[in-house]
């Protein structure tokens, strides 16, 4: 990534790039249970929504690192234009679809643009905040994306309609309304990047050098922890935002109330990212985030027990806030480990790991719910949250803990250099 010189006390920037990031996510947050409903309308059964779920994920899998190399060298903004471009679209042509295949195919573009979007906006942030602000700045960024999943899912709820045989034309039409939310985002989309001032790698203004090797990346400290922790949070929401539904059928609670449970948790989410600073200062981020997601895991397997409503409501609570620390702190970990000209390149491997537990996860949740039942999707989110968090302990006692920044955050270099370059990647 470019160096650039952090700015002053002034955060437009940021308070414009949440209200984007909210529009944006809202729109993916109606959709996603949108598709579910209207797959189930068109015939879908319980591995079908798993695949369809999956496919999501599949594209972005094959441009996020050449995505992050471009970005590395050049503007993030451009990102987030055709992002938003490639989710309106992708939710008003899911809508538009008469059959499964079509509808995962228009699945799959709305991941690429939501892979898009949160590559360029990561990267913008990583870019204009201090080592010492990157913790609070992503916190309030991925507030963004809670409060899309806050609203999101209720507005799906309040749109469709199981009644006298209405759930497809109802889910169609909660498709098209979350393609025009996503366009809304561009009112918001503008001068991100427009006082941000590249700074020379070094006194003499030396070129940055080659990119980093990918495997390099991967092997550093802390890079791979925070990989696999933004993959079982992800999956976590992911899973929650497919499967509830589900569940909601099986049990026979109605699609609002299943919008409201799921908004309930985006709320919980939305609270833990407001307090996270001083949670850090109290627990130290190494506990925050190992506890978050054990925690986590053990609400993920109460889900399936048979609870009424409020139960359920309850343990979605304290799970969404739980599953608020891992996103932000993953992103911070992975800054300050990855070397400074390859950050955006190591935020794409993050969002690439994310997507590889976006096609893995629901593919094999589909798989298992098919053969467990609607349970076993639960209990493989439990399993995920647990080793994600004895990883984030793990890591935290090799390193020193992840309390404390890397040296390359705290000199302004990075902490990779040529001896340790990996040539085999």
């Amino acid at each position: 990534m470019t160096a650039t010189r952090p700015e002053g006390p002034g955060r437009s920037w940021l308070l414009r790039l949440v209200l984007t990031f909210s529009f944006a996510q809202g729109a993916v947050s109606m959709a996603r249970p949108a598709v579910s409903y209207r797959a189930l309308a068109l015939g879908a059964d319980e591995r079908a929504i798993g695949v369809i779920t999956a496919v999501y994920a599949l594209l972005p899998l094959l441009v996020a690192v050449p995505l992050g190399r471009r970005t590395d060298h050049g503007r993030c903004a451009p990102l987030l234009v055709v992002g938003v471009a490639l989710i309106s679209g992708g939710c008003a042509l899911s809508g538009l679809a008469a059959s499964l295949p079509v509808m995962a195919a228009w699945s799959g573009v709305m991941g690429l643009g939501h892979l898009c979007f949160v590559i360029g906006a990561q990267s913008i942030v990583a870019r204009r905040s201090a080592p010492e602000d990157r913790d609070r700045n992503f916190g309030h960024f991925t507030i963004g994306a809670s409060l899309g999943q806050l609203i999101g899912p209720v507005a799906a709820g309040l749109v469709i309609s199981e009644h006298d045989g209405r759930m497809a034309p109802t889910s169609a039409t909660a498709l098209l309304v979350s393609g025009a939310v996503a366009a809304v985002s561009y009112a918001s989309l503008w001068r991100l990047e427009q006082r941000t001032r590249a700074v020379p790698p070094d006194a003499a203004g030396r070129p940055a050098g080659p990119p980093v090797p990918v495997r390099a990346i991967l092997r550093t400290r802390g890079v791979p922890a925070g990989i696999f922790m933004s993959l079982a949070v992800l999956s976590a929401t992911d899973i929650l935002t497919a499967y509830l539904p589900v569940i909601g059928e099986d049990r026979a609670i109605a699609p609002t109330t299943i919008g409201l449970l799921l908004s309930l948790r985006a709320a919980a989410t939305i609270a833990c990212r407001l307090v996270m600073t001083p949670m850090i200062r109290w627990l130290g981020r190494t506990a925050l985030m190992a506890g978050s997601c054990a925690l986590a895991g053990v609400l993920c397997g109460g889900l399936v027990l048979p609870v009424p409503v409020w139960a359920l409501a309850a343990m979605l609570l304290a799970l969404g806030f739980c599953l608020g620390v891992g996103q932000p702190l993953s992103m911070t970990t992975v800054v300050q480990a990855a070397p400074d000209r390859a950050r955006s390149t190591a935020l794409a491997l993050r969002l690439t790991g994310n997507r590889l537990g976006q096609v893995a996860a629901p593919a094999g949740a589909g798989l298992l719910a098919g053969v467990a039942g609607t349970a076993a999707p639960f209990a493989l989110l439990g399993v995920l949250l647990l080793a994600s968090g004895a990883m984030a302990a793990r890591t935290g006692q090799t390193r020193g803990g992840p309390d404390v920044p890397s040296r390359g955050a705290r000199s302004g270099r990075s902490s990779w250099s040529p001896a340790r370059r990996d040539t085999s990647a």
